[in-house]
């Protein structure tokens, strides 16, 4: 087929695939995935593109089945991949012109040829760069946009490559085109700032957009393309620059005002200037240091001084409060513990900081951050009065300090308190005097101000551990606050819950813990949403030194205000706050909870129901699920009817949320065999998804062999003859693959199963014995694995030992060799490496197998009579104990009779399968 008419079907299967019409896109679809691998396709689909008079929604889609064409058949050795000579027509078509008209479809060809260019560029495309640099210069703005946007995603693939080849590539390119990207910068940056102060904003915006794009460039070229950017007098003439356009650009925020059409470009130019120095220092931090002062000096200015006043906005804010932070914290600049050790640049830097951060000026700081950027802003008032449980959910964690303002100031408080606590200790300290006792509702100012003070002591709580007596501080003043009533004063009685969450693992007696149990069930009673989650938040009782007796009494009121709570909220998030709340108090309460579950359980069903959509919410109910499984213990059996059905979705990997739900899922499985007190058959049955998961072989693995092993201790019989042939064939794939650890847990399920069922078990796991009777013969180098072999082989031989005759009759057969004679060297290896074994009993076991032997008259079983003897005499020493009372010796392994063991307050009760280990063991 010639081009022409190529390009006519390909045309118009694109134009039925951007059809609404399932029936017309479906077949449409399916045509073009097959014609991806067809020699020619690409080249139709960029002459498709390339054709301004088609309809956008065709080229658009052209566009991206190129795109991912480029990932899948540009590579010479992927499968159906393309012909050089395409390529190289199809990388000269792709660089002929920069006149796309559309914006979104410019966008995708930038990205497509930086896809190309990252494969290809500069050894079979060596042209690229030399025809945009070309481009850029061009008179044609529309042509000279398009390939400076082509250039910056270029620029930007080929700085994220990480190999050390072209990383090297990458610098030789910066060094060629770093004074030309400069100049470019400089002179679209020149060009806007005298368009928007002769009020020209079209030519304005079209320079800033240019500017913008050219800032991305040198951004990347900066920070990636110097292996030593300090010995470049342009890079560090760049960086010097940064500082003097910021103050430009800022100041024209200020004359542009917030309604023009420059200001959301505007805005993002600042942004990026701040990224240009937060990557530098980030990846040159030694570079950085001839900037910290400078740094230090326009972050501090603008943030913490009126010079910001009317100029600054809140991402900007951020950004330079995360480039203080960064200069504060950064490892580089602090000298070691012994000065003589520190490199030069890390005391250069410490003396810049030393000298910058001034008592007056880390007052200033502390002082400002505390008092203008913690005070609740009017904004986030108005909320916890329309949207109690948004207020509530605090943005924390992870890294939203580095994009929001809150927790932004909040983590540089910290750090800053931390580095430099001497200084400000006495700050703060003198802030929480100047708000002692309680203050008038009537005067919201200084309600805000005693809300942020207190929010700075809870966040400094470790600093402030030698300073702070907060036993009196809460009797004297924290739990009269709590005990004010008014409307106005919800904001203090809000803080001081918190503030005493901060402190109680820091520094709280037990002794006062009844009377805080007191204000947590009067806030959970609070009509105000809020207060009944910062009532919830305190209940979570995962304290230090807590005592279940003290907590007891309050524990049915509170359990069912948290039961009540988490029916009242509606958002997810804070759903999941209450129910982590709701584990923590089963967790610790462990048994004393069962007679206040029962609304829980019941509504537990149809909250999972309701969260179809929402996995982490899920993930959390099944947490709760877990908690509360060991607090009722055999008495979960009751919950089978939701509780298995559950387990069975979220460990089944064919279903699409077990990306989210397995791992909990499998402890939640793993929690409800342990206190399972008989198997059923839907417990069994849900047993048919771990032949999956062990073929995954991930993390979770582990935790899939207690399974295992819970179920062979629940009821080996029914589980062996249902499951063992499988498992067997998942185990012996499993061997090929895994680690040495991997093979000994592997093996311990083995030793389990021959331990309950030694007659079952041998016969179920068969396939999986002669390896291991090979690895005794041939004297398994590792010990840990080489103690599990024998342990295995011990059993076998002590408790089935027609199995053992017949197995090595088998093995004798493989090998070639007598009976006898096989059997002396596995007793000379056993004996031989009997000091592998450090566990007792398995040393006990090995030698009562050993002794097993000896009534035999076999010549070669009394050959080897002295060494089975004295290994037995070893064990023996091992496991002997003298009997104080009598004064004889005792085995201290063995067990008479079964006893339920006496607990102490702080032991959790035994489980169902720890009951059952210690049948067994008797």
């Amino acid at each position: 087929m010639d081009m022409d008419s190529a390009s006519t079907v390909v045309l118009q299967a694109l134009t039925q695939a951007t059809s609404q019409d399932t029936a017309v896109l479906k077949p449409a679809e399916e045509q073009l995935r097959q014609w991806e691998t067809q020699p020619g396709f690409y080249s139709v689909l960029l002459n498709i593109f390339n054709n301004h008079m088609l309809d956008v929604n065709v080229r658009w889609l052209a566009v991206l089945y190129f795109k991912n064409g480029i990932d899948r058949y540009w590579r010479r050795v992927a499968p159906h991949a393309l012909s050089e000579e395409e390529k190289m027509s199809l990388r000269a078509g792709l660089i002929t012109n920069f006149n796309e008209p559309v914006n979104q479809i410019a966008t995708q060809i930038a990205v497509l040829i930086a896809k190309v260019a990252r494969l290809d560029c500069p050894r079979q495309w060596p042209e690229l760069i030399p025809i945009l640099l070309e481009s850029v210069k061009g008179q044609d703005g529309l042509q000279q946009h398009r390939a400076l946007l082509t250039f910056y995603h270029v620029t930007k693939t080929l700085a994220s490559k990480r190999l050390a080849q072209d990383r090297r590539l990458f610098q030789d390119l910066a060094s060629g085109i770093y004074s030309f990207a400069c100049s470019l910068w400089s002179h679209h940056t020149d060009c806007f700032l005298q368009q928007i102060y002769a009020r020209d904003e079209a030519a304005a915006l079209s320079s800033l957009e240019r500017t913008l794009l050219s800032l991305k460039v040198l951004r990347k070229l900066t920070v990636h393309g110097f292996q030593e950017p300090q010995q470049n007098m342009e890079v560090m003439g760049f960086l010097n620059a940064v500082f003097e356009r910021l103050k430009q650009f800022l100041e024209c925020c200020r004359q542009v005002g917030t309604e023009s059409t420059c200001r959301e470009k505007l805005e993002k130019t600042i942004i990026l200037y701040t990224k240009v120095l937060l990557d530098f220092l980030e990846y040159h931090p030694c570079a950085f240091i001839p900037l910290i002062q400078r740094s230090l000096e326009f972050a501090v200015s603008y943030v913490f001084t009126p010079a910001g006043e009317g100029v600054t906005f809140e991402r900007f804010i951020v950004q330079c409060m995360n480039l203080i932070k960064m200069i504060v914290k950064n490892d580089a600049y602090k000298p070691a513990k012994n000065v003589d050790d520190s490199k030069p640049e890390s005391l250069e830097a410490h003396k810049i900081k030393t000298e910058f951060f001034t008592h007056p000026t880390l007052t200033e700081i502390g002082r400002r951050l505390v008092s203008h950027y913690f005070l609740l802003t009017e904004e986030e008032l108005a909320m916890w009065e329309e949207d109690p449980e948004s207020f509530a959910v605090e943005e924390t964690g992870g890294d939203s300090w580095k994009y929001s303002l809150r927790p932004c100031t909040e983590v540089l408080f910290l750090d800053i308190f931390h580095n430099y606590s001497q200084t400000l200790t006495p700050v703060l300290l003198d802030m929480v005097q100047n708000l002692q006792g309680p203050t008038s509702v009537e005067d919201p100012v200084q309600l805000l101000m005693k809300d942020a003070v207190y929010n700075a002591v809870g966040l400094a709580a470790y600093e402030l551990f030698d300073n702070v007596d907060f036993d009196q501080w809460f009797k004297n003043q924290l739990l009269g606050e709590l005990q004010v009533s008014h409307h106005r004063y919800k904001l203090i009685r809000r803080r001081v819950i918190w503030l005493i969450g901060q402190w109680i693992s820091v520094k709280f007696k037990s002794d006062l813990r009844p009377l805080l149990y007191e204000v947590i069930l009067n806030l959970m009673q609070d009509p105000d949403l809020v207060w009944q989650q910062v009532g919830a938040k305190g209940g979570k009782v995962d304290f230090v030194e807590f005592r279940t007796e003290q907590f007891l009494p309050y524990l049915e009121s509170i359990f069912g205000l948290l039961f009540q709570l988490l029916q009242q909220v509606t958002e997810c998030d804070t759903k999941m706050q209450v129910l982590h709340v709701i584990s923590c108090v089963i967790e610790r309460v462990n048994i004393q909870i069962r007679p206040y579950v029962g609304c829980l359980v019941q509504y537990l069903p149809l909250l999972w129901k309701q969260s179809e959509e929402h996995n982490m919410l899920r993930c959390a109910i099944l947490t709760t699920l877990i908690h509360l499984v060991q607090g009722l213990g055999a008495e979960s059996k009751n919950l089978y009817p939701f509780l298995l059905p559950v387990i069975q979705l979220s460990t089944d990997v064919s279903q699409p949320p077990h990306v989210y739900l397995l791992e909990d899922g499998l402890e939640l499985w793993l929690v409800t065999l342990e206190n399972s007190p008989a198997v059923t058959p839907e417990l069994l049955r849900i047993f048919q998804n771990m032949s999956a998961l062990l073929e995954l072989s991930s993390e979770n693995l582990r935790t899939c062999f207690q399974i295992v092993n819970a179920y062979i201790y629940l009821s080996a019989t029914e589980f062996l003859q249902n499951y063992a042939e499988s498992l067997c064939r998942s185990f012996c794939d499993l061997l090929k693959d895994v680690t040495n650890e991997g093979q000994v847990q592997v093996l311990k399920v083995v030793e389990i199963a021959l331990k309950v069922s030694p007659v079952l078990g041998a016969h179920m796991f068969q396939p999986l014995l002669p390896a291991v009777f090979r690895g005794i013969v041939d004297g398994e180098r590792y010990p840990v694995v080489m103690s599990t072999y024998l342990g295995i082989m011990g059993r076998v031989l002590l408790q089935n030992s027609s199995f053992f005759s017949s197995l090595l009759t088998q093995m004798a057969s493989e090998c070639g060799q007598e009976m006898d004679q096989l059997l002396g060297s596995v007793i000379e290896m056993w004996v031989d490496r009997m000091d592998n074994i450090t566990q007792p009993e398995r040393r006990k076991l090995s030698a009562l197998a050993l002794l097993s032997l000896l009534p035999s008259d076999n010549s070669v079983i009394q050959d080897k009579f002295c060494g089975i003897i004295n290994i037995c005499v070893e064990a023996l020493h091992d496991v002997m104990t003298e009997d104080p009372e009598t004064g004889t010796f005792k085995d201290c392994m063995l067990m008479s009779h079964f006893e339920e063991p006496k607990l102490s307050d702080d032991e959790e009760p035994p489980t169902e399968q720890d009951k059952r280990k210690k049948l067994i063991q008797t």
